[in-house]
């Protein structure tokens, strides 16, 4: 499963964001960091204020910050702002019909499934407890 554009700039978001609940980051802090599209992650943080899951503040020394419970937040509640991960494919082919296409579609269909219940139980604090253990376990760059 790739996840689009807009999932993948929520979820460098939310995470930047989460990791320092002290801050508040303007959304050219996080693009920068992340070499992504300023403009286009404004509308991303935009979507998450109205989802409840980021605060904004206007002003010197306001940005965005993640105002949810890292505890109960999940990588699938990110992911299902902005995109239909639950919908099957709309398109239907004849040889999906065929044996080995129903049996392809049923595999597949397993696949989403465990793909769902994989994102579903990766909460905002376990991808950051990994995150500073890979930090911790792998050598720093010494430029």
């Amino acid at each position: 499963m790739k996840l689009n554009k807009a999932t993948r700039f929520a979820l460098f978001s939310i995470l930047e964001l989460a990791s320092k609940p002290e801050r508040h980051l303007s959304a050219t802090e996080i693009a920068n960091k992340y070499d992504i599209s300023s403009h286009h992650l404004v509308k991303v943080l935009h979507s998450l204020v109205r989802a409840r899951l980021v605060g904004s503040v206007r002003g010197a020394g306001g940005g965005y910050r993640f105002i949810g419970n890292t505890k109960r937040i999940t990588l699938l509640d990110i992911a299902e702002i902005f995109e239909d991960i639950r919908q099957p494919p709309a398109e239907h082919e004849s040889a999906d019909e065929t044996e080995i296409g129903q049996a392809l579609s049923q595999i597949m269909l397993e696949i989403d499934e465990i793909t769902i219940a994989t994102l579903n139980s990766i909460s905002i604090e376990t991808f950051l407890n990994t995150m500073h253990y890979y930090q911790e376990e792998l050598p720093q760059s010494t430029s």
